[in-house]
């Protein structure tokens, strides 16, 4: 019998802290869904007066709607860092759905980036999606000290998870964005991703550090934790540097589906090696996450698929159509082909006959 009232008062407190770390990831993805939309209007006014972020410019910092989007984006990171505290990475981390739902309602209005009745439904499966998920969330993984969660972090398995990580990063940075990062949006993305699964590890780390010594058993004496922090720091910058150029470069509604399904697909998959989230349940938990996750994925592929393209400038488009005019030029005997963009010495004595349009 007391056997009995001991597991009813762990499930109902694990489904307590569960509970507080929906709500806590909700408020967050609503912060951070509008952050996106504030943040690109700044890029997008910070680039008409000087060299754009994805071109190494960093004209926005002195913009006031950059700030605005920023201060909202770190109260949204505040919510869902405490989340994380109180619940695992596969129930806050897939909420994050829910700010690419606000994302495209504000650009709708904002951004004039049109939300079509598919991306309606779109949204429904990202809230049907995060409903199995939050139903079926294991519960989190009880530690005691921040030694217990560097152990966590150093068995083999994760620190190969964290060094193929950082090759793939180099190997983005160095090769790729130098050759690929104006034109293919998975370069900027993959960063930013790649990191945000790292950023995430060390983050709950340092919440559960947080939390130990608000409960009494203080945590800042031990050097692991100082590691932690430090990570994050690094992880957070350079995810916000990458962010940054992803939104100045490519269209608001195909960056937040397609960082939103790689960051989390990375983060749920470091939780798991780290954290061993999936220790204890059972199969149909187990299914009922994934189904759930793949709803949301399927969500945002719907708003990804629906989304409009970049508008081309009118000069763009009769650019390729107009004819181009070239001449061959006699000059005291010498002969050269002259096109019309081309700029004519203006000391010669010439006669000038139209050749041919192509």
């Amino acid at each position: 019998m007391a056997a009995s009232l001991v597991i009813e008062a762990s499930v109902s407190t694990s489904f307590a802290d569960n509970l507080k770390g929906f709500i806590l990831a909700s408020v967050s993805s609503f912060f951070i869904g509008a952050s996106f939309i504030i943040k690109k209007l700044g890029l997008q006014r910070a680039g008409t007066s000087g060299p754009r972020a994805s071109s190494g410019g960093y004209g926005y910092l002195k913009e006031p709607f950059w700030w605005v989007g920023m201060v909202t984006m770190i109260v949204g990171e505040l919510a869902n860092f405490v989340a994380y505290v109180f619940a695992p990475a596969v129930l806050v981390t897939p909420l994050g759905a829910l700010s690419i739902i606000v994302s495209a309602v504000l650009a709708h209005f904002f951004l004039k980036e049109k939300l079509r009745k598919m991306g309606i439904v779109g949204c429904v499966l990202c809230i049907v999606g995060s409903t199995l998920i939050v139903l079926h969330a294991p519960s989190e993984l009880s530690l005691s000290s921040v030694e217990e969660i560097w152990e966590l972090a150093t068995q083999p398995a994760f620190l190969l998870y964290t060094a193929s990580a950082i090759a793939v990063v180099l190997v983005l940075i160095l090769y790729c964005e130098p050759r690929f990062g104006q034109t293919n949006i998975l370069v900027y993305i993959g960063v930013c991703s790649i990191i945000g699964s790292l950023t995430v590890m060390s983050i709950k780390a340092v919440g559960i550090a947080i939390k130990l010594t608000l409960e009494g058993s203080s945590q800042a004496g031990s050097f692991q934790t100082w590691v932690f922090v430090m990570v994050a720091i690094t992880c957070i910058i350079t995810q916000l540097n990458y962010l940054n150029k992803a939104l100045d470069t490519f269209n608001t509604t195909v960056v937040s589906p397609i960082y939103y399904a790689l960051f989390t697909s990375l983060t749920i998959f470091a939780s798991a090696i780290m954290f061993k989230d999936w220790s204890g349940q059972s199969a149909s938990s187990i299914v009922s996450v994934l189904c759930g996750f793949i709803t949301v994925l399927s969500g945002t592929l719907v708003l990804h698929s629906t989304r409009d393209r970049d508008p081309t400038s009118v000069a763009d488009i009769y650019a390729s159509l107009s004819p181009q005019v070239s001449w061959f030029v006699h000059e005291n005997g010498e002969i050269w082909k002259q096109n019309a963009d081309d700029e004519l010495r203006p000391d010669f004595n010439a006669i000038i006959k139209q050749d041919h349009f192509k």
